[in-house]
């Protein structure tokens, strides 16, 4: 049992006071460098995006703050690629970071995709024309890739990659287009390869993992399926009662589908607190490849079978580095001869204050404990709960409503919240701030204003429980 207390206005100045989030400023777009390829970066102060052209349009490295979420091969660092897309034995080049495949991947015909690493030439590793779309236009940046033609595929890809202002937020709009002589049938595939390892020694961090909601009437008698490794894989960890998916980087080898259709999936670096989400739109009528929306792969020894053969990864460095990688796959599109196909999807980056649940997420934030308050009777105390992680810079404050959902009274006191800090509301004593719960009050709201005042939801919202204590329940 916990409350959170913050007596007198005098104190909530002084917890203002000592608030010094990340500096926000204007997103920008700039020619770079990182570890020695070529880059776009978008930045706007909160998060930044280091954009590789050359290593086959990668988004080689995603930031909040100076706190780094994507792997990167360290061994190819400032490497082109050859011709090929390939090593010198015909070996998958894999640079890190995140990228884009057709889907779906098997070994059985034509309209499976053989990789990695893919046919030669492979174009997911090769060279990519960007450019920086337009002039800076509604508070954003934009950059747009065009991969080299897939001639295997049939498929030519295209990217555009932004970032706005006062958020943690990166939107991609993927698109694919056929660019044979004959009809193709694609999924486009998007695979974010996630660091597992320690911020600082050799080995692997045990406290990274992902949530997924599973689909309440999911095709899956489990919620999920196993696609490579081990069924009894201790990664795999279904939390039935809530449908979430969990899945803990070990060091074993596996990958696990989903036919989620709640539009999200989220990692979280526990030992930092940092959390990467992923956002996109589901499409349950349509058919997917794998018959899944999200895949988690677990980069770890062991053993697994693909196209009919049984691969060994080594317990070293090289062969299994410590990452994980979360897949969004869209849904398969039927394109004729010069016909497109565009997929969005978004990311966004946060802080939870430590190895917390995701146990739901919106366009504002991600829930750790849900909103709660209670109040003493006679509504001369309130006391707020829950964890957050915020998407943008600004401000929350609590609004009062009533049965209906109309607001009552005033909303008090304003906190200030930000991407790079966990944002747990404060119980306020609402005599000393000569403020009451207004009469037919029933239910609070958080809700969210950005920098310039603008209101952009609702966080949360929960009932007032009215009890002769002052704590919580």
């Amino acid at each position: 049992m916990r409350t959170f207390r913050l007596v007198g206005a005098a104190l909530l100045l002084a917890v203002v006071a000592h608030f010094v989030p990340a500096r926000a400023t204007a997103a920008e777009v700039k020619k770079s460098n990182y570890k020695g390829w070529k880059t776009y970066e978008l930045s706007n102060g909160l998060v930044d995006v280091q954009v590789a052209p050359d290593i086959g349009g990668r988004i080689i490295q995603y930031k909040l703050g100076d706190f780094e979420f994507l792997w990167v091969n360290d061994q190819l660092a400032g490497k082109m690629p050859p011709p090929t897309g390939l090593g010198p034995k015909g070996e998958w080049l894999n640079y890190g970071g995140d990228k884009l495949w057709p889907a779906p991947q098997g070994w059985s015909g034509e309209n499976e995709w053989p990789g990695p690493p893919g046919p030669v030439p492979n174009a997911e590793g090769l060279p990519n024309k960007a450019r920086i779309v337009g002039e800076k236009k509604g508070g954003s940046v934009e950059i747009e890739l065009i991969a080299p033609k897939d001639q295997y595929a049939g498929i030519q890809f295209s990217r555009r990659i932004r970032v706005q202002d006062e958020a943690a937020s990166v939107s991609i709009v993927s698109t694919m287009t056929n660019i044979d002589t004959k009809p193709r049938r694609w999924g486009i595939w998007e695979i974010a390869q996630i660091n597992c390892a320690e911020r600082k020694g050799l080995s692997f961090d045990k406290n990274v993992t992902a949530y997924c909601p599973m689909n309440p009437k999911s095709i899956f008698p489990n919620g999920f399926k196993v696609l490579y490794g081990a069924a009894d894989n201790p990664g795999w960890q279904p939390d039935l009662e809530r449908k979430i998916m969990k899945v803990r980087y070990v060091r074993q080898v596996g990958k696990v589908g989903l036919d989620s259709v709640a539009g999200w999936l989220a990692v979280v670096r526990g030992t930092e607190g940092r959390v990467l989400v992923e956002r996109f739109k589901a499409f349950p009528k349509d058919q997917y490849p794998d018959d899944a929306s999200v895949e988690f792969w677990l980069q770890a020894p062991g053993k697994f079978v693909a196209g009919g053969k049984e691969y060994t990864v080594a317990d070293d460095p090289t062969e299994a580095p410590p990452y994980m990688e979360a897949e969004l796959l869209s849904p398969y599109a039927e394109l004729r001869p010069g016909q497109s196909y565009t997929f969005h999807n978004q990311w966004l980056a946060t802080n939870i204050g430590g190895g917390f649940p995701i146990l739901d997420c919106n366009e504002l934030g991600v829930i750790c404990e849900p909103l709660g308050c209670s109040a003493a009777w006679g509504a001369t105390r309130l006391v707020v709960w829950g964890r957050f992680g915020i998407f943008h810079k600004g401000t929350v404050r609590i609004r009062f409503l009533n049965d209906t959902g109309t607001t009552v009274g005033n909303d008090p006191l304003e906190m200030p919240v930000s991407p790079d800090r966990a944002f747990t509301p404060l119980s306020v004593d609402w005599v000393q701030n000569n403020v009451n719960v207004p009469q037919g009050a029933k239910r609070i709201a958080l809700i969210l204003t950005n920098v310039a005042g603008k209101e952009l939801g609702q966080l949360g919202r929960a009932p007032i429980g009215y009890t002769t204590s002052q704590v919580k329940p």
